[in-house]
């Protein structure tokens, strides 16, 4: 499980969790002022033409679409692009690979305020008695407790602790 604390101005500290990296992305998503796309995707250049009807080798497809062709030919048609606008800058598709957890933790992060995400359940527990600046601040108690209720919401963490 992955778990999300989140402090944002003029609300209380949220904390919530996700089952996995898709969960998450579809979580993240559904809260992000970008398309799910632009916040990651993963295609390569013929795939992003045949989204246009178009292949590599149809006459006159290098006119219309120079970008497209030239990063095909620098990067190779069939070869992964991936595309993190929060990371990379927008509708920026590049070779260097970019993980889905990554690009969804970069979209959270954009968002005002502060947020903490824990990709694993030992990491989560130990957060609850580390240091940490958000939580060290003064109200940071709200946000470790957020944490706190839900690792035992999600039976993480045994009530009483």
């Amino acid at each position: 499980m992955i778990f999300v604390v989140e402090c944002r101005p003029e609300a209380e500290p949220h904390a919530w969790f996700a089952f996995d990296d898709a969960d998450f992305a579809r979580k993240v998503c559904a809260g992000d002022a970008l398309q799910p796309w632009e916040v990651w995707d993963c295609s390569s250049v013929r795939e992003l033409l045949d989204l246009m009807d178009e292949t590599p080798e149809a006459p006159g497809v290098a006119e219309r679409f120079p970008a497209l062709c030239e990063l095909g030919r620098r990067s190779g048609w069939d070869t992964p692009l991936y595309r993190a606008d929060h990371l990379t800058g927008r509708g920026a598709y590049r070779p260097e690979p970019v993980t889905l957890l990554g690009a969804c933790v970069a979209a959270l992060a954009a968002r005002e305020g502060e947020v903490r995400v824990y990709p694993a359940e030992p990491l989560a527990l130990a957060a609850i008695d580390a240091p940490d600046p958000l939580y060290d601040a003064p109200g940071g108690w709200r946000a470790r407790m957020a944490l706190r209720e839900q690792l035992i919401a999600t039976e993480v963490l045994a009530d009483g602790y």
